[in-house]
């Protein structure tokens, strides 16, 4: 068993932990993620099929329109949401979800060292991601 700490920049506040879910495509909670499932339904996305129900998800950044910051915050709300968001680069269309949310955040992480089935414990208002790997 493995465990390391990366420091990162809070975007929104919070303590939470669970099991990472990484991808390297970046996501639009509008068109890529069903709010009522919290299943990843973008056809081709390298996590299609997958659901985001108490994970940390992690990828760089997200794309697409301002209506996947009320698709985030309906998954959330729905309880088939992530539990914490950890990018490269904070965009304002998930950070105006996380903010509505409630949901901790950060940016400026290096996500590469970050894979999928780690379990991780966010820090968000410290800036702290703590992984154990087994």
């Amino acid at each position: 068993m493995a465990e390391f700490t990366i420091k990162s920049r809070c975007v929104v506040g919070g303590v939470v932990e669970g099991e990472a879910i990484v991808t390297s495509d970046a996501i639009s909670f509008m068109g890529t993620v069903n709010p009522k499932t919290g299943v990843i339904i973008e056809r081709k996305h390298e996590i299609e099929g997958e659901c985001l129900k108490g994970k940390v998800l992690v990828f760089p950044y997200s794309k697409g329109s301002t209506g996947g910051s009320y698709m985030l915050y309906d998954a959330v709300k729905n309880g088939v949401g992530p539990v914490g968001i950890i990018n490269i680069e904070a965009e304002s269309v998930v950070t105006i979800g996380a903010i509505i949310a409630e949901l901790p955040m950060v940016d400026q992480a290096d996500i590469s060292q970050i894979k999928t089935g780690d379990y991780v414990y966010l820090n968000a208002t410290e800036g702290n991601i703590r992984i154990i790997r087994k």
